[in-house]
């Protein structure tokens, strides 16, 4: 017997407005993710009233778990919609199966399952996360490294600012500057970097600062929910060790 999947949806149509629940129910099909689900109510965005509604928006690009603008909280989890299988994240009951989908709380919120991610891009700037160049002949052979550390800046480098950590760590919230998680872990791969290492002073000014590591509460949500596994407790333990070391050594004045 054809089952089917209910969608319940968290609407809203700005951040200014009411927020509300919409169902739609869709046939159900083998392997459908949850984005293959809302393609689905967009072809016939009819909700279970039986009235015709506008579908709800939502962010995708990639649809392979790059791009990371597809977050969204599925059934009360924050992940990537388009590796969430209808199967796997869904409740079933009988032949049905039931996902409940809301946006991320700690972003602006444009529409329905829309957020404003410009805050992690901000944060990456404040934490200088870049390589300084000042021009783009060539340097030469880089100097070798550590397989250790070239291995922990690739599993670093991972991070695709999808913005799961951010919403699960209870430190981000409107009483807190702090950067988060996800704009350590990138402090700490290009201060390993033998270029990016330039800035590194820069840096440990911001991450010693009021909106830095020290407000990290060490509730480790951030590596338990990221979708690509990026090290980041590790990185915040290191940063951790090394922001003393600068706080000793500029105390001691031996920073430039």
């Amino acid at each position: 017997m054809a089952g089917k999947i209910h969608v319940k949806v968290l609407r809203q149509q700005s951040g200014d407005a009411q927020p509300y629940w919409e169902t739609f129910t869709i046939d159900y099909k083998p392997n459908l993710n949850v984005i293959s689900a809302l393609m689905e109510i967009r072809k016939r965005p009819i909700n279970e009233a039986g009235q015709e509604v506008d579908p709800p928006t939502w962010d995708a690009a990639c649809l392979e778990e790059v791009c990371g603008s597809c977050t969204m909280n599925v059934n009360g989890m924050v992940r990537q919609a388009c590796t969430a299988l209808i199967e796997d994240v869904a409740e079933q009951r009988g032949h049905d199966y039931y996902v409940t989908l809301e946006p991320m709380k700690k972003y602006p919120l444009v529409r329905d399952l829309q957020v404003d991610r410009s805050k992690m891009f901000e944060n990456l700037i404040k934490v200088k996360a870049w390589v300084p160049i000042d021009g783009s002949y060539d340097l030469g052979m880089a100097p070798p490294q550590d397989d250790h550390i070239r291995q922990l800046r690739y599993a670093l480098s991972r991070c695709m600012t999808c913005g799961c950590c951010m919403e699960a760590c209870p430190q981000i919230n409107e009483r807190s500057e702090f950067v988060g998680p996800a704009a350590l872990g990138q402090a700490l791969l290009f201060n390993l970097h033998p270029v990016g290492k330039a800035l590194e002073g820069e840096r440990m000014e911001y991450l010693t600062g009021e909106e830095g590591i020290t407000n990290c509460g060490n509730a480790q949500n951030c590596v338990k929910i990221c979708p690509k596994g990026v090290p980041l407790t590790q990185a915040i333990a290191q940063l951790n060790r090394d922001t003393t070391v600068y706080k000793l050594k500029r105390w001691m004045g031996l920073t430039g």
